[in-house]
Parts: structure tokens; C-alpha cells; sequence
């Protein structure tokens, strides 16, 4: 099964088709760290991550991994064996803090875009997470909470994401 990010405004998972959002600079085939962009091509997808303290294990056959205070995604391009992954936010690197305020990642999957073997300034952190009001992300992809909660019904573990 594939999700295809078919333009800025559609995400379509075989006959179900959700408005999504991506970054603010579209899509290219030569991201880079900073761009705002949304990088072209078809990549794994990593766990879902959520927020248990907002919201219930939701309904999917990923692996579910609750989201803590101390969770970060590196994007400090200065520790290349820790860019581009899940850390603890006590290391004093530059990161992505997973328990946000806000509720844009109440709910995200890691797209595995520069993740094996990943190089810096390449790009890191490109998720699937949530939007209220659509507005172009800084290279994510972000779905509704109502099409984000379908998608994982629909997506499994070998499940990839195609951007084009």
C-alpha cells in the first residue's frame, strides 16, 4: 500500500482522498535542511507517535509509541550520527521537540526521508502530522485530525509514502 501526495492539497490512499498541506516552498528533488520544502519520492514510513496524555491510542496497525517530555527529533547537522533521529531533548543538540504545546503533533509518523545512513543538512524531521487550517508546513505533510485518525486504519507497517 501507498500514500501518494499526489500535489500540495491531496493525500490519496487508494479510493479515499484527503485535503493535505505541504511545505511552504513545495516539493524538490534536492532538499536541504531549512528549505521549506517537501522532498519528491517514495520512502518508508517509521511508528506512529502520539500524544497519550491528549488523546487515546488510536486505531492502527503501526507500532504506537507514546509521546514524553523528553522526546526530540534531531536536526543539529553538527552530530551526524544523531541527525535526523529520535533523541533525548537533554542533549544539548538542536532538535524538534515532540511534546509541543500545540497540537500539530499530538499525532505524527516520521517519513524515513534521509534516514538510514542519513547526511547532514540533507533535511530532517519530515513527519506526517497535523494541521488545523491547512497552512503550508516547513516540509512536512499535515492531514486533519479526522483524516489522520482514517489514514491509520488504512496503513500498515510496510506501508510507503509516495510525493511527487
Amino acid at each position: 500500500m501507498t500514500i501518494l501526495v499526489k500535489n500540495k492539497h491531496t493525500l490519496q490512499i487508494d479510493d479515499f482522498s484527503f485535503q493535505c498541506c505541504i511545505g511552504k516552498r513545495g516539493t524538490t528533488a534536492f532538499k536541504k535542511e531549512g528549505d521549506k520544502k517537501t522532498p519528491k519520492g517514495t520512502f518508508k514510513i517509521e511508528n506512529l507517535y502520539f500524544r497519550k496524555d491528549r488523546l487515546k491510542k488510536p486505531l492502527t496497525k503501526l507500532k504506537c509509541i507514546e509521546i514524553r517530555n523528553s522526546m526530540g527529533w534531531s536536526n543539529d547537522s553538527r552530530y551526524s550520527y544523531k541527525y535526523n533521529k529520535l533523541i533525548n531533548t537533554r542533549e544539548k543538540i538542536r532538535h524538534e521537540k515532540l511534546q509541543r504545546k500545540d497540537y500539530k503533533y499530538d499525532l505524527l509518523i516520521p517519513i524515513k526521508y534521509n534516514f538510514d545512513r542519513s547526511i547532514k543538512n540533507k533535511g530532517s524531521c519530515i513527519f506526517i502530522h497535523l494541521t488545523e487550517n491547512y497552512k503550508p508546513t516547513l516540509g512536512c505533510v499535515a492531514l486533519k485530525k479526522k483524516d489522520f485518525l482514517i489514514m491509520l486504519k488504512l496503513i500498515k507497517k510496510n506501508t510507503k509514502i509516495k510525493i511527487i
